[in-house]
């Protein structure tokens, strides 16, 4: 059966949805069978509300720029549709999960948690267990694990899906190398593992076969080793 999962982030005009906070942006990316499908969810939404001064300077979208899009109420059930059955994969999940809940809740439709529709993988927990003590915020995970975010100037919730899918795909896959190469005065966030992933479209390797001539003279190499030679066969 494949296996469905939406990488999701949400901007909101602040942290706290007790005290009145909203969503404002929602972006997600489809991955299935860990395959990137182009089939994404990206919506901005009118808070019926201000954006706090620090969250604006952190996602950069202005209260004007809201005005005319819609309200939660006109997207919930689109975005419901898409997110529901699949496994979604969240950076620091109980912030946009408690967004979520609230957004559905102030509807007063019935809506369930959405636990309830969706299996919730949070990528933070999962860095944290993998890189104790560490920095495990998103530019930090892009640096360790070699991921391009230099479009990231600002947050935003499409483009950080997207990011995140890259760091998560990396975090949970392809083979890792430890960086030897560095001195004991370095920081240790240079000392983390780098993924390096091969080019699928590469070229296939050459094998080179041993010629009549080479395989002779290593028998006669073997031969004076002798019986010290652990790997020749008896």
């Amino acid at each position: 059966m494949a296996r469905r999962q939406i990488v999701l982030d949400t901007e909101t005009t602040g942290i706290d949805p007790k005290q009145g906070h909203r969503i404002i942006e929602i972006g997600c990316v489809e991955l299935v069978n860990r395959r990137l499908t182009g089939n994404n969810f990206h919506v901005y939404i009118n808070p019926q509300r201000k954006s706090e001064e620090e969250a604006i300077d952190v996602h950069g979208i202005t209260n004007e720029f809201l005005r005319d899009k819609p309200l939660f109420h006109q997207i919930a059930q689109e975005f419901l549709d898409y997110i529901k059955g699949a496994e979604l994969v969240i950076h620091n999940a109980p912030f946009d999960v408690g967004h979520m809940d609230n957004e559905f809740a102030l509807l007063n439709q019935g809506y369930q948690k959405t636990h309830d529709y969706c299996q919730v993988l949070d990528t933070l927990k999962m860095a944290r267990d993998l890189h104790p003590g560490q920095k495990n915020n998103l530019d930090a995970l892009c640096r360790r694990y070699d991921v391009d975010n230099t479009k990231r100037t600002l947050h935003g919730a499409l483009l950080d899906s997207e990011i995140l899918a890259d760091v998560y795909l990396a975090m949970t896959g392809g083979q890792v190398k430890l960086n030897l190469n560095q001195n004991k005065n370095q920081g240790s966030e240079q000392q983390q593992k780098e993924l390096r992933r091969l080019d699928p479209n590469r070229a296939p390797l050459v094998v080179l076969h041993a010629s009549s001539d080479e395989q002779l003279a290593h028998e006669e190499r073997l031969n004076i080793v002798g019986s010290q030679c652990l790997w020749r066969a008896e």
